[in-house]
């Protein structure tokens, strides 16, 4: 986890705000059509991006060209009201997307790759950071020089919503040039709620914590994380990395700093965390607005929070553990990405941390959790945990073990990462190949979201 950022001292009361949040342009049929994007992939059993074996060619000419397939990420639930159970099978179906304005999404997301160099396509493969006080010429050096496809607003900002759209706006204007293809930005932030809201003032909700919106009902928390989607939305941001699907013991509360210290999550059993992590995550479905569940496999076990400390590990979690039900739950609802986290976990991969584990990423969430779409490391920049590994071998760690998007906050790791994985890619087969299949999963959740169109 990124070191949260603080509320301010006194936080206006927290209220769920009515606006829809829609940036500059009509509500209607534009706004619709990007909320039924993510709705169209709920169903169980989609398979958007193929199993982790594709191949490549060894040209770097081709070597990331995406095959075709479904290429549908899961995106949304099955359902516009959350229930106390998040399996519930009675919710009411979302009707399915048209999107007249653009290719089937296995033929968009293709088109987009062959109309990339192999730097696009590489960039479209990290994150990087920008300040929410407005975006400094080393960080926009960083998008541009490294071809970065998507940003992570870092900076607790009490501006308001026309400040932040303003630096968003700076930032789309970075995207790449694609040939045949539109491809926008994907921009990120970490809107939690308590300690962990980085937007906040005019137009963005004083968000409670996660201890706090456990007490709500599922259909509550669904409804006001929608206008919390609505509010970032508005704010031209278009993914938030969260809900926390971590479950924390009752004995490990006050001492474990991740997340119980900071009050981070939504109850003590996995059930209840499975229902409110999943209905936060639905909320910001129907808002327009990605969201990721994290830090699989989970953070609540722990005392050390990976962000300062090395070597954090969790000595319990198995890999057919209850208390990966909330990351199941978030699966079956369409999460489109899952976050994996920096800790070590002894009893699944002794010794690696799980953002360089092929057995949690590939063999755990992959194969037995049955996730399909985009895995977005924590941060692999200034993180303690990772720091054993030099930038470059973070980032080609990662991809080789089946993680997809690389987030630093350090934009000075760009280059040298980027660098790393291009330099490497002739001669390593699996690299290529991860680069292919982590690409086929950004651009077909940048389809579902509407930030690719052909």
């Amino acid at each position: 986890m990124r070191q949260p950022t603080r509320s301010p001292a006194a936080p206006r009361p927290y209220r769920a705000q009515s606006r829809t949040g829609s940036r500059g342009g009509p509500r209607g049929v534009r706004g619709a059509g990007l909320v039924l994007g993510l709705l169209a992939t709920a169903t169980a059993g989609l398979t958007a991006c193929g199993d982790d074996s594709s191949t490549s060619s060894g040209s770097s000419s081709s070597a990331v060209a995406p095959r075709s397939s479904a290429a549908t990420t899961p995106g949304t639930p099955t359902g516009t009201t959350a229930s106390a159970s998040p399996t519930a099978s009675h919710a009411t179906a979302a009707p399915p997307a048209t999107k007249p304005a653009s290719a089937t999404p296995a033929s968009c997301v293709d088109r987009a790759a062959a109309g990339m160099s192999q730097a696009q396509r590489v960039g479209q493969l990290f994150m990087s950071a920008v300040s929410t006080s407005g975006m400094t010429g080393a960080q926009s050096a960083a998008i541009t020089g490294g071809r970065v496809g998507s940003v992570f607003l870092m900076g607790h900002s009490t501006a308001g919503t026309a400040a932040i759209k303003r630096v968003t706006d700076q930032v789309r204007k970075l995207a790449p040039s694609v040939k045949g293809a539109t491809v926008r930005m994907l921009i990120s932030t970490d809107q939690e709620g308590g300690q962990v809201q980085v937007l906040g003032g005019p137009g963005f909700s004083t968000i409670p914590t996660a201890v706090q919106q456990g007490r709500l009902s599922a259909g509550t928390l669904q409804k006001d994380a929608k206008t919390w989607g609505q509010q970032l939305k508005a704010a031209g941001v278009t993914m938030n990395l969260a809900p926390v699907a971590d479950t924390v013991p009752p004995s490990l509360v006050n001492v474990n700093a991740p997340i119980g210290k900071l009050q981070r999550e939504y109850g003590t059993s996995p059930s209840t965390v499975a229902t409110h992590s999943t209905a936060f995550l639905r909320g910001m479905l129907q808002a327009g607005v990605i969201p990721t569940a994290k830090h699989f496999p989970g953070l609540g076990r722990v005392t050390g929070n990976t962000d300062f400390s090395a070597g954090v590990t969790d000595s319990t979690t198995t890999r057919t553990d209850p208390y990966l039900e909330p990351f199941r739950s978030a699966i079956k609802a369409g999460t489109p990405f899952v976050m994996v986290s920096s800790a070590i976990y002894s009893r699944i991969d002794p010794g690696t941390q799980a953002a360089f584990s092929s057995a949690v990423m590939r063999d755990l969430l992959r194969n037995s959790l049955g996730f399909k779409g985009a895995i977005i490391s924590d941060d692999l920049g200034a993180a303690a945990a990772v720091s054993d590994h030099t930038p470059a071998q973070r980032a080609v760690d990662f991809l080789k073990a089946g993680g997809n998007v690389v987030l630093t906050v350090k934009p000075s790791d760009i280059a040298p990462m980027t660098a790393a994985v291009l330099s490497r890619m002739p001669q390593d087969a699996a690299l290529r190949s991860a680069v292919t299949d982590s690409l086929r999963r950004v651009l077909t959740a940048k389809h579902n979201a509407g930030l690719l169109t052909c």
